[in-house]
């Protein structure tokens, strides 16, 4: 019987710890490595070619979203199962969008995890009943209103962040403008990128001079 061969990518090596054990148990299931950062994953999947990554989102560095993407780009093979705390479909929808398989949370048991592992490498899609419901419900309001062009597409916070970005402040500053976790702020600024096809701090403020966004966010 062949192995669904997993490669984990966490911050948490207390978490890695935790998932190697709990995996241990299963035949069909071979840890194969580990990384702390997205960076450090797609140089792990690079050498190691794992069947599923197994994918945090809130990482330093390069996150879930930003790895997954270009996991998906450049190993279109691979499949990708986001393990998170977040279920708010403002992380399911971009997640699946930039390739990624499935989605399970840290909350799930041992059964729950090893069933989307093999859900996944099989080429399905598994995911989490709050998550699936989330996506169904995003889905259906979007096909009850007019199709908004990338910069209506932006939720009020990420208008209030990109408003901060504009200004020039750090992640660190916004953060604290906001009261939110750096890694909060990271992750909306990577969807704003994601949302409005820009690849840059540059490109995004200038993007955002050119179509007069901070005019919305007033």
């Amino acid at each position: 019987m062949s192995k669904i061969r997993v490669l984990m990518v966490d911050d948490h090596a207390i978490l890695r710890e935790g998932l190697r054990a709990l995996l241990s148990y299963y035949d069909d299931v071979e840890i194969v490595g580990e990384a702390q950062d997205g960076t450090e994953g797609l140089e792990r999947v690079k050498e190691l070619q794992p069947d599923v990554v197994l994918m945090d989102i809130a990482m330093p560095g390069m996150n879930g979203l930003d790895a997954t993407r270009l996991i998906h780009e450049q190993y279109p093979q691979i499949r990708v199962l986001i393990l998170t705390q977040h279920e708010d479909p403002q992380y399911v929808l971009p997640l699946l969008q930039a390739g990624a398989s499935g989605f399970v949370t840290k909350r799930a048991l041992g059964n729950d995890l090893i069933n989307a592992l093999r859900v996944v490498a099989k080429g399905e899609t598994f995911l989490v009943p709050t998550a699936a419901t989330a996506v169904v419900e995003e889905m259906r309001r979007r096909g009850e209103e007019p199709t908004p062009d990338s910069s209506d597409s932006l939720t009020p916070r990420e208008l209030e962040i990109l408003k901060h970005i504009v200004d020039g402040k750090t992640n660190a500053q916004i953060a604290v403008a906001l009261s939110i976790s750096v890694k909060t702020v990271e992750w909306h600024r990577s969807n704003l990128m994601s949302k409005l096809d820009v690849h840059s701090i540059a490109d995004l403020v200038r993007y955002a001079m050119e179509h007069e966004m901070m005019e919305k966010g007033e």
